[in-house]
């Protein structure tokens, strides 16, 4: 074995290209490069997308990818990628058949977005896409397979302190569950925009309640809101751009892609205030962002007491009354700043990435390695 990890291997439902654009894939994507970056063999294992092929390269990363039909019997592409570490960015049957294709491999698993029965309700009420969607996704997510995989996982952790006894609970673990921080990427300097702008940055689906956010501009008709993201069924953000098309203080910015131009990096920075309406969220990557920029959270979920220490936790749907506190005495410049010193020192770049190459190094020794 060698003395150092040379190969690694993510896992998750997605990265953030072919059309999916989420919380996990845009994680899995920047943790790959930035290892890359520091002079790793990474690879990534997915389900494919529209105009993906088998293999791709993305930042550096070799990217294999499986066809839905191919779900449970993916094990030999974990077998040939023959990676000394196994990262699972949010575990799933891939887990479990990485640990089965490589068993002498180091295996760790992180839990971004632990559900228990009632998440999983609220996730079948409020669909992004579909009910027969969140049933797959349960099965291919939640199953006793992928249960077990986490209890043998070499080591567990999570991207927020909170986490911690959910995880317990939801895989009955025995071991400890560790903090791992999400890496974000912070500018040294954001210059605000001279006029209130309160930000919609997600996807437009309706778990994440995104007309709570339009509803709310009729009665700000002096501040802009800004509305970054698109929905996975069209339909649904068409009729909303619709039924708001005469609001003048709404922007219907589209998708917005971080890893492509500065658009992700100017909204933020222009911002006062980061909106979050979802119904349910674990900690979201977009408040780490936003916060990172100096922007305010307002948000109905408040994962690690994030948006009331660093905003307004609008508990009760009372967005109105904390978007009324944030602009009165400054208070969003206050929050703002409380946020971005703390997330500059927790989940700055270099920071978290350093953490990350730790804990591979520590398991892989661990493991055996010298």
């Amino acid at each position: 074995m060698p003395a150092t990890p040379k190969r690694i291997c993510l896992i998750s439902v997605e990265i953030f290209a072919w059309g999916k654009y989420g919380g996990f894939g845009k994680a899995m994507r920047i943790i790959g490069r930035e290892l890359v970056k520091r002079g790793y063999e990474v690879y990534a294992v997915v389900p494919r997308r529209k105009g993906q092929q088998a293999e791709e390269e993305l930042d550096g990363i070799h990217v294999l990818s499986f066809k839905t039909a191919e779900a449970l019997t993916s094990g030999h592409l974990y077998k040939k990628i023959n990676a000394d570490i196994y990262h699972s960015c949010e575990p799933t049957m891939g887990t479990w058949l990485a640990m089965q294709a490589v068993p002498n491999a180091v295996h760790i698993v992180t839990s971004r977005d632990p559900k228990e029965t009632h998440d999983w309700w609220t996730e079948f009420s409020h669909p992004s896409k579909s009910r027969l969607q969140v049933i797959k996704n349960y099965l291919y997510e939640n199953n006793f397979l992928v249960r077990k995989a986490v209890r043998q996982a070499d080591a567990v952790f999570v991207p927020a302190k909170f986490l911690i006894p959910k995880v317990h609970s939801i895989y009955k673990l025995k071991s400890e569950v560790h903090f791992l921080p999400t890496p974000t990427e912070i500018p040294d300097v954001t210059v605000k925009s001279s006029q209130p702008v309160v930000l919609y940055m997600g996807r437009i689906d309706k778990r994440k309640r995104p007309e709570m956010t339009l509803e709310l501009a009729q009665h700000f008709p002096h501040i802009l809101f800004k509305v970054a993201g698109k929905a996975r069924e069209p339909e649904y953000e068409i009729q909303l751009r619709e039924q708001y098309k005469e609001q003048s203080n709404i922007e219907f910015l589209g998708f917005v892609n971080q890893f492509e131009g500065d658009t992700h990096h100017r909204l933020l920075a222009e911002a006062w205030i980061h909106i979050n309406t979802a119904a349910r969220e674990g900690l979201p990557n977009s408040f780490i962002e936003a916060a990172g920029h100096h922007c305010a959270i307002l948000s109905y979920v408040n994962p690690e007491s994030f948006a009331s220490r660093f905003g307004y936790h609008a508990a009760q749907n009372n967005f109105r009354e904390g978007l009324e506190w944030l602009l009165s005495d400054q208070n969003w410049q206050m929050k703002g700043k409380l946020g971005h010193d703390y997330v500059q020192s927790v989940y700055g770049l270099e920071a978290a990435m350093n953490e990350h190459e730790k804990v591979y190094h520590q398991y892989f020794r661990r493991h055996g390695g010298q």
